[in-house]
């Protein structure tokens, strides 16, 4: 007779399925000079108590459509200074509350807490955000994951430390990051004194083929700083954004029929009365588009980016970056290119 396995039962059996993993992990490392900080095993009783809340409602399953609220007004620095608030709180396993978090329970708290709705494991967490590509670009706030699919997952601190919910007899605490971690993600934008420096000034030409932008695209440097300085820009946004869109071709056409220089959309340039392969027209144009959106998502350059790639209204059906590769990857080049330009200008 086949049993049916309700949506409690089957996240908690995955939930356990990563957790065997972490055990395995961690056996392999005992004889290691620095032993995986990791979640372990689940006792019988803690299984059977996790199971009995779903005859309570309890539904985890119900969580998993993550919708990202106001990130755009929150900042990775915000999510720190919430994190730190649950320090000592002890381990347990299953654990989301004051009385007790594991380390998936102290993440979706903590951004709980700033009105951002993530999923209940960190496998599942694994999947929400944009990807950063390694510890050196990680920024505080951001989600350090350890295993594929996640076994355990902490928040970055900056500085090389991260804060956790690591193991049972253990509680959420403050330490170096001890391995390298398997994937990155960014939620909310990182708030960091890098990214301030960022919007400092005008670049010119030669700062921005120093962070490896093309000729043609530093050719619009004046433009660019004309722009943003009348849009109130981040300095370099409008060349970064160049460089993706057209690699400094200002007669670009896309497959879709975008534009020019800043790839606009046809009917986007009729609407603000601009010739799309102007590139001095489209520039200003670009810029009046980007700070709309940084208006409308509360300042979050991501999430205007995301914006001026998708749409604004998939940025709000999804509440937050959408989930295409085409704007995850456009998001995450022009943030490598923006953390470029900010050493160029140093």
């Amino acid at each position: 007779m086949t049993v049916p396995v309700d949506s409690m039962g089957l996240a908690a059996f995955q939930d356990v399925s990563t957790r065997i993993q972490a055990i395995q992990v961690k056996l392999a490392n005992l004889s290691s000079a620095s032993p995986v900080n990791t979640t372990t095993a689940t006792t019988a009783s803690q299984f059977a108590s996790t199971l009995s809340r779903a005859s309570a409602g309890y539904n985890p399953a119900a969580r998993t459509a993550h919708v990202i609220q106001g990130s755009g007004s929150v900042s990775g620095s915000d999510v720190v200074a919430d994190a730190k608030q649950y320090l000592g709180i002890p381990y347990v396993w299953g654990g989301e509350d004051t009385s007790g978090m594991d380390c998936s329970g102290l993440v979706q708290h903590t951004y709980q807490d700033l009105g951002i709705d993530l999923p209940r494991t960190a496998a599942e967490q694994q999947k929400v955000g944009t990807p950063v590509g390694s510890l050196a670009d990680a920024q505080p706030g951001d989600l350090l994951f350890f295993g594929k699919p996640a076994y355990h997952v902490a928040i970055y601190l900056g500085d090389n430390k991260l804060i956790e919910s690591p193991e049972p007899g253990k509680s959420v605490h403050i330490t170096d990051v001890y391995q390298k971690p398997t994937s990155i993600s960014r939620v909310v934008p990182s708030g960091s004194p890098r990214s301030a420096a960022w919007t400092a000034g005008g670049l010119s030409a030669g700062q921005l083929t120093s962070a490896g932008l093309n000729a043609k695209v530093a050719a619009y440097a004046p433009q660019f700083a004309a722009a943003e300085a009348k849009y109130a820009l981040p300095s370099g946004l409008l060349a970064a954004v160049a460089q993706q869109e057209s690699g400094g071709n200002a007669n670009a056409v896309s497959p879709a029929g975008a534009q020019g220089l800043m790839q606009l959309m046809p009917a986007t340039a009729k609407g603000m009365g601009v010739n799309a392969l102007d590139a001095d027209q489209a520039i200003d144009a670009a810029g009046k588009i980007l700070s709309g959106n940084l208006k409308e998502f509360g300042g979050s350059v991501d999430l205007a980016l995301a914006a001026y790639n998708a749409g604004a209204g998939a940025v709000h059906r999804y509440g937050g970056i959408p989930p295409y590769t085409e704007t995850q990857n456009y998001v995450r080049s022009i943030d490598a290119m923006r953390s470029r330009l900010t050493r160029s200008a140093a």
